[in-house]
């Protein structure tokens, strides 16, 4: 905890990004009749009953300092998949960077083992040597940045039914770039300090010693 607590308050530097990085799962609910659209005085109507289309999964990477972020949908959360996010993070995002900070969850398919997964030893191995990973501990997934953007996406993009993968990518990417445009920041206030005062509990007891 406390070292993510303290590249978060580690001073922006561009040669040197931190970026964080979620995924979360989601299904792809179709209508089963037509809504009713909206009119004066009243609110559009959407059935409760809903069409499973099946689940893809959304990436998520952040950079809390510069107030960037990138969001991808893939059909599914394999160590392929994840390798390839990383690659795009790597050759595309930052392309001219020889380090990122990555902060992310210990999830099973977060790992370098990942990158030789999908690609030839020597790729792996070049797109490994430009990261610099921190994991968040487990059960502590709040610290990670990229969740809080999650959830500010979720609010603001998926709070609706969106039937096609097609259809959630286009509306991702106009979301993504509405936000980037506008350079939304999350603002982290909590430090290593709030953490030793708050979270004492997590923390091991001292006795101290009458010995002189």
């Amino acid at each position: 905890m406390e070292d993510i607590l303290d590249i978060y308050e580690m001073p922006c530097d561009p040669a040197v990004p931190v970026v964080c990085m979620d995924e979360k799962p989601y299904q792809l609910p179709g209508e089963v009749r037509e809504p009713l659209p909206m009119r004066p005085g009243d609110t559009r109507k959407v059935d409760s009953e809903y069409i499973r289309n099946g689940t893809c999964s959304i990436f998520a990477f952040a950079e809390p300092l510069g107030g960037i972020r990138h969001v991808s949908v893939r059909e599914h959360r394999t160590a392929v998949d994840w390798a390839g996010e990383i690659r795009y993070l790597v050759d595309i995002s930052y392309p001219d960077r020889d380090k990122i900070i990555l902060v992310m969850d210990n999830l099973n398919t977060h790992a370098i083992s990942s990158l030789y997964k999908a690609f030839p030893a020597p790729e792996a191995r070049r797109i490994a040597k430009k990261l610099e990973i921190h994991y968040t501990p487990r059960h502590g997934s709040w610290l990670d940045i990229a969740e809080i953007e999650l959830n500010v996406m979720t609010r603001q993009c998926l709070s609706r039914r969106i039937e096609d993968i097609g259809l959630l990518r286009q509306e991702l990417a106009a979301w993504e770039s509405d936000r980037n445009k506008h350079t939304a920041c999350i603002q982290w206030h909590f430090t290593t300090d709030n953490a030793r005062t708050k979270l004492v509990s997590l923390y091991p007891k001292f006795g101290t010693s009458d010995e002189t």
